[in-house]
């Protein structure tokens, strides 16, 4: 299995400089790619160009620019254009099954942040300096840079990666492993039910809070984007210094919500591995969930449009975003497969509207949104609890239908 570990690098100020231009080289080359791409079919030949042909030309490109693209990796600088040929892709691939295409985009400096190494040993070195005991990641064009490695590497480092997030500078490894022991079995099963009051609601009756760390943070984040919004929009080299801390305040705040989201999610997906041999989950389609609401036009009047609520709708969805449910349930998968548990998502449709006693399906069956109240036998329970009940009934008869 395949294990990923992300590490703070602390580059001096020289590394710090050439890794900027490390990315903006490489960004230079893949807008160079696509810009040839977008050449080439608009021709009246309309010729299509491969990664093959790209790559063919990477040895001229860095023999005439040998001061920028000649300094890097050639197979980092190969990974940047296997990147390009993957959003070619899948623009075609949503083209045929109708989806709205997407076009790949050229992209600015800024919004360019990942170099991939796809091998260790070939541009680049993991714990390149094995005799200090201060652990360093060599790069070919930038050298030894210092790497914070809070916890040790186990397995085979396949691809290293290094990324820009803000002011801060990340190496991230991916490490071929064995698969690891399992855990010991404990013999319970539990189904759970994601939610927006609380984050979720197991079969046992148990609920875990919602953080909310988006909308702790709103105010703060509200003020430091009104206080970037008075700078007027220019390049980043033209950029005074108070608008450099404008900016990096605006995305201090953001990673610190996002690193308090990813937080809450390993503990709460590590409680559940450590405790339940097998867990059901809905099946949820969050990027549908958070549509925006459709316009309903005025039938009487030309050009209006009636109420349709997409205010609601608007804080509907911050609130599933600031969840994060999508992220939680990948992070439960991963650690459920290291610790050899079993998880299965199920169809959510009409789970907080059954009655776990009589099976009667009702909408009158929930008559708020935190209460169920039977019509038909009586029975009275939280309706988070109810539908974490029938994902679990669900998921265990998914998997007795499933073939040995």
């Amino acid at each position: 299995m395949m294990r990923a570990y992300k590490f703070l690098m602390r580059p001096t100020v020289r590394q710090a400089q050439a890794l900027g231009e490390m990315l903006r080289d490489h960004c230079s080359l893949y807008n160079g790619a696509l810009q040839e791409r977008r050449d080439a079919y608009r021709h009246t030949s309309k010729t299509s160009i491969k990664y093959g042909q790209q790559s063919a030309q990477l040895k001229d490109v860095r023999a005439y620019d040998p001061e920028r693209q000649g300094r890097w990796s050639f197979s980092s600088q190969q990974t940047t254009l296997r990147r390009l040929d993957k959003a070619f892709a899948a623009f075609f691939r949503r083209v045929k099954s109708g989806e709205r295409p997407g076009y790949p985009r050229f992209r600015g400096v800024n919004w360019f942040d990942t170099v991939e190494f796809p091998k260790d040993g070939d541009g680049c070195r993991w714990d390149s300096t094995p005799h200090d005991p201060v652990t360093r990641v060599r790069l070919q064009g930038v050298g030894h840079v210092k790497v914070h490695q809070h916890r040790p590497v186990t397995g085979k480092v396949k691809t290293i990666s290094i990324k820009r997030e803000g002011r801060r500078w990340y190496v991230v490894l991916t490490a071929e492993q064995v698969q690891p022991e399992p855990l010991p079995a404990t013999g319970e099963r539990v189904g759970i039910d994601l939610g927006i009051a609380n984050f979720l609601a197991d079969s046992n009756g148990g609920f875990v809070p919602n953080p909310r760390p988006g909308a702790k943070s709103a105010a703060k984040l509200e003020a430091a984007q009104q206080a970037l919004s008075r700078f007027p929009r220019v390049r980043r080299d033209k950029r005074t210094a108070n608008h450099r801390r404008a900016v990096e305040k605006v995305a201090d705040l953001h990673r610190k919500v996002r690193l308090q989201r990813l937080d809450h999610a390993h503990k709460t997906a590590l409680d559940l591995v450590r405790e339940h041999d097998f867990i059901a989950h809905e099946d949820l389609k969050i990027r549908n969930m958070v549509r925006r609401a459709a316009p309903k036009p005025d039938p009487d009047k030309s050009g209006a449009f009636l109420p349709n609520g997409a205010g609601a709708k608007a804080g509907l969805n911050r609130s599933i975003a600031d969840a994060g449910w999508g992220v939680f349930l990948t992070i439960l998968a991963a650690k459920a497969e290291s610790a050899g548990r079993e998880v299965i998502a199920v169809d959510p449709r009409n789970t907080s509207r059954t009655c776990p006693k009589c099976g009667h399906t009702s909408a009158e069956n929930r008559p708020t949104q935190a209460k169920f109240h039977c019509v038909s036998c009586g029975h009275t329970a939280h309706a988070d609890t109810v539908g974490a009940i029938n994902v679990l009934r669900a998921g265990l008869v998914h998997r007795k239908a499933q073939p040995a």
